[in-house]
């Protein structure tokens, strides 16, 4: 996958989630995730854009592991949306697997741009 069709796919990715919360209960409580959810999610392609001009590769890894962090996030609210009984499975399981995929994407890239495992093992020797 290119840069370009990974930002493109964070950005959707990012839409997607403000419709589901569009879609929350107007409570206390759904509020209260959606807001997180809202952050966190659209905090993944921000991050990635960010990551991309990044001024160096430690920089650049760096921000990888936000953008990583951010996509387990937004898979953590949506989790918690589904046991809270706010919106079905159904309705969440697409962007949440998308968060799961994005959140694998981040971490072997991440890993890739740092060496990989073998290499990471070979300079601590």
């Amino acid at each position: 996958m290119t840069e370009s069709e990974l930002k493109q796919r964070t950005r959707q990715f990012a839409l997607r989630v403000l419709k589901l919360v569009r879609a929350l209960p107007n409570t206390l409580e759904p509020r209260a995730i959606g807001g997180q959810l809202v952050r966190s999610g659209t905090s993944v392609g921000a991050d990635y854009r960010a990551a991309c001009r990044g001024r160096s590769k430690a920089e650049f890894i760096a921000k990888l592991g936000t953008v990583e962090g951010e996509a387990d996030e937004s898979a953590y609210w949506m989790e918690l949306i589904v046991d809270g009984g706010l919106l079905t499975t159904e309705r969440i399981e697409s962007l949440h697997q998308e968060a799961n995929e994005l959140t694998a994407v981040m971490a072997a890239s991440r890993i890739t741009a740092a060496g990989g495992p073998i290499a990471n093992r070979k300079s601590q020797i």
